[in-house]
């Protein structure tokens, strides 16, 4: 239970979990949890049916750490793994962590531009990638020296440059054993972890969360209060590579559950994996909230057996929850609130902590305070203000980007940019953000990107972008653009102007309007305020 401590400081209490303290590294950690669990089923691909057992996983990771030793990786090297959810990710993360390297996971949907920024952030010296991105990885890399080897997850290499996944597995060349000697990490220093975390001002920024970072937030799950684990099977479509499902695959892997995974949303095999594993608990996002709340396809299927739906990356409407409750009989329906910069959760709902429009109270370990945007004064109860949090959680900083990292944590206190309240039973809300990010299916897209990318076409002089809420989705980048003089220009041809230069989640899915002038401040920062008061006059005109 928390606590309110002198000057406003919300306390999360203290964490009780200390399983973690013993081991060398998060790496050793995790390998000695895949070996302690035997022949125990710990991951299952819900596409194919394959089983892999904690033995299995136990093996491949010593075998693949040894792989990665044999080609020159280090401590502290980088590693990069670009793919979707499969069992290989899986292993190659957590070999990359028993040799004490760090992994960067890169967004499969980047665009060459996007992979070309997010590998120069991280500088991986290998470069792990599945088919459907060896193409990319493999172009990208050749203008980038740092990167020495690329290791493909496929049966067929397409040229001699690049490493066969399986190969390097069975090769006799390199020797092996039953075991890896894990070295002993500065587990407050070395960096396990570089996520890829839009910021406002364009490009992502590269968050470094170390093995600290990760390894008390696994001891802050381990709560006694936690729903026991064991064999309990959870569903995840998550992709990995996101923050919030890499995390989510490193605390259960640790945590000894069976992790169904698929490699991505497909409504008829999400569906049956429920019915087929007989799935107990699921990570979830919003947009999958509302397809099990309103699809018509679910009423086909028997979901009998979920009972934790465990929502994060974006808030979820209490109607949507409600929905579900009424139409699967969910008991349990829990949402969070973190950042990438927070590792995971900051503050979850619990059996005691789950009003309408909370999301939850603080974890423990954790300290919280409001503060006045204006003045840095910290509020009480009930007062908005910006979120700052402060805890072992709380990442090292951007990757190459000090600016950044000092605006960002302040005296060791992570400022979100989130505006919210705490009442007087210590539950939280978020009512709005001061960073712009636009929220898409839980992808941060930042509208400075696109409005960068818009500006370098000739035809357009001016451009703003905002969200557009949408109910499935959360918002959909919308357009505000000003043409060039006496030049042809059509909506379309906005859109696919920048759906062929950045990521699926940065299509402009929410249109593209027209207009003579941005409206901004005598600054020339945008006010976006405006626009989104434009845009409801526009709707509403509609109606």
């Amino acid at each position: 239970m928390a606590t309110l401590l002198p000057g406003n400081i919300l306390y999360g209490g203290p964490v009780v979990g200390t399983e973690t303290k013993q081991y060398k590294s998060l790496g050793h950690y995790a390998m000695e949890k895949y070996k302690s669990l035997g022949t125990q089923t710990v991951m299952i691909d819900a596409v194919s049916g394959q089983e892999y057992s904690a033995e299995f996983m136990y093996k491949s990771i010593v075998r693949l750490a040894h792989v990665l030793k044999h080609l020159g990786v280090k401590s502290n090297d980088v590693i990069g793994l670009s793919s979707e959810n499969r069992v290989e990710f899986a292993i190659a993360l957590f070999a990359s962590f028993v040799v004490n390297a760090t992994v960067a996971p890169l967004n499969v949907t980047y665009s060459e531009r996007e992979v070309d920024h997010a590998m120069n952030l991280s500088k991986p010296k290998v470069m792990f990638a599945s088919k459907m991105t060896i193409d990319r990885i493999t172009k990208v890399s050749k203008n980038n020296s740092f990167v020495k080897k690329i290791i493909v997850f496929a049966n067929d290499t397409p040229n001699s440059h690049i490493l066969s996944f399986n190969e390097l597995m069975k090769s006799d060349k390199i020797p092996s054993q039953d075991t890896y000697e894990c070295v002993i990490a500065n587990k407050d220093d070395d960096v396990a972890l570089i996520v890829c975390s839009s910021g406002t001002t364009g490009m992502p920024k590269g968050v470094q969360l170390t093995q600290s970072n990760i390894l008390s937030t696994i001891d802050s799950q381990l709560e006694p209060t936690a729903i026991p684990l064991g064999e309990v099977k959870m569903l995840t479509v998550i992709p990995w590579f996101h923050a919030f499902g890499c995390l989510t695959l490193i605390t259960t892997g640790c945590m000894g559950a069976c992790l169904v995974y698929l490699p991505k949303f497909e409504d008829h095999l999400f569906l049956s994996a429920i019915e087929k594993y007989r799935i107990m608990m699921a990570f979830m996002v919003p947009p999958l909230m509302v397809f099990l709340a309103k699809h018509p396809i679910v009423e086909k299927y028997d979901l009998s057996s979920l009972m934790v739906l465990l929502c994060g990356a974006a808030p979820l409407s209490k109607e949507t929850e409600d929905q579900i409750k009424e139409r699967i009989g969910v008991p349990i329906i829990r949402q969070g609130y973190g950042l990438s910069e927070s590792t995971l959760s900051l503050i979850v709902q619990n059996d005691n902590a789950c009003k309408p429009g909370s999301v939850g109270a603080l974890k423990t370990g954790l300290y919280a305070k409001v503060i006045d945007t204006e003045t840095g004064k910290v509020l009480g109860p009930n007062q908005r203000g910006e979120l700052c949090f402060k805890g072992d959680c709380i990442m090292k900083g951007y990757i190459g980007d000090p600016k950044s990292t000092q605006s960002a944590i302040i005296d060791g206190w992570l400022h979100t940019g989130d505006i919210g309240y705490f009442d007087d039973d210590f539950e939280f809300f978020i009512v709005d953000r001061i960073k712009e990010l636009i929220k898409y299916k839980g992808f941060q897209v930042p509208p400075a990107e696109i409005e960068a990318l818009l500006l370098t076409n000739p035809k357009i002089k001016d451009a703003a972008v905002i969200g557009k809420p949408d109910e499935e989705a959360g918002e959909l980048p919308l357009a505000f653009v000003v043409k060039q003089a006496n030049v042809d220009l059509s909506e379309k041809e906005v859109i696919d102007f920048v759906a062929a230069h950045a990521s699926p989640a940065k299509k402009l899915r929410g249109g593209v309007i027209f207009v003579d002038e941005i409206p901004k401040n005598p600054s020339g920062k945008i006010l976006r305020r405006v626009l989104r008061e434009m845009l409801k006059k526009k709707h509403k005109s509609k109606l």
